[in-house]
């Protein structure tokens, strides 16, 4: 079907559209527009409008969308048009394979950040740790997969946003891990925290304040941006953990932490080189970048 017919039907809320031919009018419509993946953006809306996995949508392409979806469908286009990401128009996205709730007041998960989490857990086993904490938890998409997979550990989940913690107390309840793990409203940069754990995670806003400008409209304009900079250079929570580190992390524990991209990462380590730590080590994220880097607190 053309895409301007199909176009217009929307516009006229239509009853007797077919799941195909909305993923076909989709797909051209936000290429037009001058999205890079507009097969995605049609696909993401639709697999959370219908509650359909992806190869549903295929599977059952005959399947009538009813006129409540389609103008639910067109507010959600029209919102996406004005690169308000996917993930705060639907409410949701995933994790490490968990749901996790999502909003203008926390950061969205980044696919990167399940590299932390990997690290995280392979030295809670190595050290048998009982105690974890997790500095600016946002979502709490980092606290709740380390807590789904480490039942007996205690996690504490801390943010400076009491918005943020009520997203990650729901986020926790819909994973079934609230009683594994405590919240607590911090400002990590001019409180204390009090210790000691075994491991400090943490994915702290590192973006220069002078990148903010470049970034991509949906992270730029949506985004909170106290999650995403410091305000200053990118490194201030560093700086704080490096002095930190030795009063809330036991002897024998690390700090897992997020970095950016080069040359982010040789500047957060002389940070804690400064500080006399010596067993620092960088873990490379899926595209080959140092992402993460763990800071054994001697």
């Amino acid at each position: 079907m053309a895409s301007c017919s199909t176009k217009a039907s929307l516009k006229q809320k239509k009853q007797h559209w077919r799941i195909i031919e909305i993923l076909k009018w989709g797909e051209e419509y936000f290429a037009s527009k001058g999205f890079e993946s507009p097969k995605r953006e049609i696909e993401w809306l639709l697999v959370d409008l219908l509650s359909l996995p992806r190869i549903d949508l295929y599977l059952q392409f005959d399947q009538l969308i009813n006129s409540t979806d389609l103008s639910k469908l067109k507010s959600w286009i029209k919102r996406r048009l004005n690169h308000e990401p996917l993930q705060y128009i639907t409410g949701k996205t995933e994790f490490y394979g968990l749901p996790i709730e999502v909003n203008s007041h926390v950061l969205i998960p980044r696919p990167e950040t399940e590299r932390l989490v990997e690290i995280a857990l392979k030295l809670a086993e190595d050290i048998d740790a009982k105690e974890i904490v997790d500095v600016g938890t946002g979502s709490g998409c980092i606290a709740i997969a380390l807590a789904a997979n480490l039942k007996h550990v205690k996690i504490l989940a801390t943010d400076n946003s009491e918005r943020a913690l009520q997203v990650v107390q729901r986020n926790a309840e819909q994973n079934d891990v609230a009683k594994n793990i405590q919240f607590a409203k911090l400002d990590i940069l001019t409180e204390d925290l009090e210790g000691p754990f075994d491991i400090l995670v943490s994915n702290p806003p590192y973006v220069r304040k002078d990148e903010i400008p470049t970034l991509m409209p949906e992270i730029r304009d949506y985004e909170p941006i106290g999650a995403l900079t410091d305000g200053a250079d990118g490194l201030d929570f560093y700086r704080r953990f490096a002095v930190i580190a030795r009063k809330c992390v036991r002897e024998g524990g690390f700090l897992v932490l997020e970095v950016g991209l080069n040359p982010h990462p040789q500047q957060v380590k002389e940070i804690f080189e400064e500080g006399s730590f010596e067993a620092i080590e960088f873990f490379k994220d899926y595209n080959g970048d140092d992402r993460v880097i763990t800071i054994s607190v001697q």
